[in-house]
């Protein structure tokens, strides 16, 4: 466990102990451990882990170890609770570690995942469970539709146990309060649902008279299943890598600014959900204001830097920003409708904006938002040369330039929000800082939910 923090061994440690605890009953003398079945469910969970050890490679995007829940709902709803917290641990311990240190991590999964199936096997069997499936023989069929309660309830416990050990790890390893380690436990029990009718009918076919052979039948659909989910969340991820590996080149480029990239993105976010956006175009509309300004990447950092007035030969080269940011993104498939704002972004409603003129509903929406967003967090933001101007003040000049400069529909949207959310000393830092604090999502009206951190970004001193 050598590099993991004091406070995290001990938690591992506590954990572990209490696995052991879990499983030990099973491997007393006449403990009536039905070793036959318990061996096989182990033994294909550790297969459902082991292409998980192949690093991602081209098209193919390994399942996330520990992710292949549905077998292991069905080792709680056909093992007792010992037996059901030794079925997960092979398994849990070959799986694919990708950050140091790698020895805690496996014991950390082990102990986590034998608590989290044997507290959900204790459920179970505390509701009847075992019973509503029948014996191994087939003499009694289960007994539904009153079998999916003791699975739900078994997945329920399995969802909140495993959720309170991952927030306390994170608390112990990373410091993370405990709210906010917490904060996400509500989100998983969605997927466990899920997952129990699954494992349920994996059980049921287990003890039919056909046996466990025909369980693999759900077996190999339900892997396929993770296998996808697994390779969407694992190309979201590559997603979120490429626009942090973009704001961190214009951050080298040019410090005289920090955080105005994240509160742009943020701002536009703001806008969308007002707007009634989707999620995805939601999510592409943030991106699009995170990026606004990655084309300064191709201006001279001379330029970017310069103290006093620019000349006519400088500002025209800031001026070209938009179109090095579209080429700079062009062959990014997913920012999708975010290119068309990075380029267009300094356009204005009267045809007087740059690059190419355009005017009134000729420009992109996504840039029309990028634009207010822009302009607001420009006029709100403290820098070296100036200080902010008050939110007022700031949203008082947006609407006195809206119809001629800004859209008033894209001005209107972010005036209700700004009534709604706020915009806190902690979202609109100054340029001297870095934002720290994740921004958040929304689909539709109510509280924003809180998301993934975003990176935060330092960005070119003009506009």
């Amino acid at each position: 466990m050598r590099g993991t923090p004091w406070a995290a061994r001990g938690y591992i440690l506590g954990v572990s102990a209490g696995a052991v605890g879990c499983a030990l009953p099973a491997l007393l003398p006449g403990a009536g451990t039905p070793w036959d079945t318990l061996a096989l469910l182990a033994a294909l969970y550790l297969v459902c882990e082991l292409p998980g050890r192949r690093p991602p490679s081209g098209d193919f995007v390994p399942v996330a170890a520990g992710s292949f829940f549905p077998l292991l709902l069905a080792a709680a709803f056909l093992l007792p609770p010992a037996a059901a917290a030794l079925a997960a641990v092979p398994g849990a311990l070959a799986g694919r570690v990708e950050r140091p240190p790698v020895a805690a991590r496996r014991v950390w999964r082990a102990a986590q995942l034998a608590l989290t199936v044997g507290a959900a096997s204790s459920a179970y069997a505390s509701l009847g469970g075992p019973a509503s499936l029948g014996g191994p023989g087939g003499e009694a069929g289960p007994g539904l539709p009153y079998a999916l309660l003791p699975a739900c309830a078994a997945a329920l416990v399995f969802s909140a146990v495993q959720g309170a050990l991952d927030g306390g790890i994170l608390a112990a390893a990373e410091r993370v309060p405990l709210r906010r380690a917490w904060r996400g436990l509500p989100a998983s029990v969605g997927p466990h649902l899920v997952h129990a009718p699954a494992g349920l009918m994996m059980a049921v076919l287990w003890r039919s008279p056909y046996g466990p052979l025909s369980a693999l039948v759900v077996l190999l659909p339900m892997y396929i299943s993770c296998w996808m989910f697994a390779q969407y969340h694992r190309r979201h991820a590559a997603h979120r890598a490429t626009i942090r590996a973009l704001v961190q080149a214009v951050d080298i480029k040019d410090g005289y600014t920090r955080g105005h990239s994240e509160r742009v993105g943020r701002a536009s976010e703001l806008i969308a959900c007002e707007l009634g956006m989707g999620e995805r175009r939601t999510e592409a509309l943030r991106f699009a204001g995170i990026l606004h300004d990655v084309g300064k990447l191709g201006v001279p950092t001379r330029v970017l830097r310069k103290e006093g007035p620019l000349t006519p030969q400088e500002r025209r080269l800031i001026e070209l920003h938009p179109e090095y940011g579209h080429e700079i993104v062009r062959g990014i498939e997913f920012l999708d409708e975010a290119r068309a704002a990075i380029l267009h972004h300094h356009e204005r409603l009267d045809g007087s904006g740059y690059p190419y003129g355009l005017s009134g509903d000729a420009i992109p929406e996504f840039a029309r938002v990028v634009a207010v967003a822009d302009a607001f967090d420009a006029m709100t933001s403290t820098r070296s040369y100036r200080p902010g101007r008050p939110v007022p003040a700031a949203v008082a000049e947006l609407e006195r330039c809206a119809g001629s400069q800004f859209d008033p529909r894209m001005v209107r949207a972010l005036v209700r929000a700004l009534d709604r959310y706020g915009w806190s000393a902690a979202t609109a830092v100054t340029s001297d800082e870095t934002d720290t604090r994740p921004p958040r999502q929304r689909s539709g009206p109510g509280p924003l939910p809180p998301a993934a951190a975003r990176p935060a970004g330092r960005w070119g001193r003009r506009r």
